[in-house]
């Protein structure tokens, strides 16, 4: 048996990563290989912190492509893996979700939250990234997905199809080099710095704080006006993360910024 008070112990998803050291309890104890549903950033930092470091237990993440954000997790006994090969893949499939979104855009916040209306169960779901105003694509796994082929749903007030297809056929999202920038900023506010860093206009950024879609540090803020600081880390679903580097005052009352894009 693992630790597990140890484990858990200062955790902020002790509920989740107590279900992942089940998962590695099982690997552990059956000497067969687990995945887990898919988890949020946060949870697998933390579960590569926590769990990566245990000497019997190999732990790798699958979310269908190199950058993916939600991934699933394999747990298996180290003594089972072979520096030589590469660690086995996650069951996952292609989701088109196809509609006219011209009249009223959407994000991949509302894409998750019309396949969740539909039924889809939220685990089931990986990263999702939109296709301009046609609709989105994302990845989910591939359990049970045979139900949502040509299946309705709806996201915003779009009706929507939902069409499956193998991983290799989805169009990617552009590819993210992690990459410094600067700016100058009036204010060191959540919606100013995040737009200049994320590239969303400042308008647009301050909505999507407010639906609760930006996270700082991994912890939902809601308020446009929160002032971040050095090493703050700010998430914003489909657009990757940006975290504060430097600050330093400027002679005009002003903010530079140092930031990474990742």
């Amino acid at each position: 048996m693992l630790p597990r008070e140890e484990l858990i112990k200062g955790s902020r998803h002790a509920e989740a990563l107590s279900t992942l050291i089940d998962h590695a309890e099982q690997a552990l104890r059956t000497w067969e290989p687990v995945w887990s549903d898919f988890v949020a950033p946060e949870l697998r930092e933390e579960a590569e912190q926590r769990l990566g470091t245990l000497t019997e237990l190999q732990l790798n993440a699958d979310g269908g492509w190199p950058q993916a954000e939600r991934t699933r997790l394999l747990f298996r006994r180290a003594e089972l893996s072979d520096a030589a090969e590469s660690p086995p893949t996650a069951a996952l499939i292609g989701l088109m979700v196809i509609g006219n979104f011209l009249f009223d855009p959407a994000d991949p916040s509302d894409v998750r939250q019309g396949l969740q209306a539909a039924g889809m169960d939220p685990a089931a779901i990986g990263d999702i990234w939109m296709r301009g105003d046609r609709g989105a694509q994302a990845v989910i796994s591939a359990e049970g997905a045979e139900r949502w082929q040509n299946s309705p749903a709806q996201v915003r007030t779009v009706p929507v199809q939902l069409e499956l297809l193998p991983l290799e056929q989805l169009q990617w999202p552009a590819s993210r080099s992690p990459r410094q920038l600067s700016s100058v900023e009036a204010s060191l506010r959540l919606d100013a710095v995040a737009s200049a860093g994320l590239g969303v206009s400042r308008s647009r950024m301050a909505d999507l704080i407010r639906s609760g879609a930006v996270r700082v540090n991994w912890q939902t803020v809601t308020t446009p006006s929160r002032e971040l600081s050095r090493g703050d880390r700010v998430r914003l679903d489909g657009r990757g993360e940006l975290e504060i580097l430097e600050i330093q005052p400027t002679k005009r009352e002003r903010w530079r910024l140092v930031m990474e894009r990742r």
